[in-house]
């Protein structure tokens, strides 16, 4: 796993995603801290290290990245049993609240250099 709080190269991303079946990351993003975690076997792995870093958990949200695809919207699939929130009226391993997506979006843009 590795904290990403600075800018990673995508033939980083495309290093990593050869592990993984369908070359995906697995990735976890704090939207208040705006910061991410790269490269664990599962998303709850990195919530669990993020946690261990002091993010708060209505804070993180699991997605996978798939850098063959930077640059189109394939790039960021929104998928991840972590994100079952009923709490947090998110019901699915989507991200069904817009803003979120829309702030994961920008982060991961900011974070995620060619």
């Amino acid at each position: 796993m590795k904290l990403v709080d600075k800018k990673i190269k995508l033939d980083e991303l495309k290093k990593m995603s050869l592990k993984m079946f369908g070359g995906l990351v697995k990735t976890v993003v704090d939207v208040e801290k705006e910061i991410m975690v790269v490269d664990g076997e599962m998303h709850a792995d990195e919530e669990k290290y993020l946690l261990s870093l002091g993010s708060l958990q209505e804070n993180l949200w699991g997605i996978n990245l798939y850098p063959d695809f930077f640059g189109k919207e394939e790039f960021i699939e929104f998928d991840s049993m972590i994100n079952i929130r009923p709490r947090q009226n998110n019901f699915s391993r989507d991200i069904e609240n817009k803003k979120i997506k829309e702030k994961i979006i920008k982060i991961v843009h900011n974070l995620v250099e060619k």
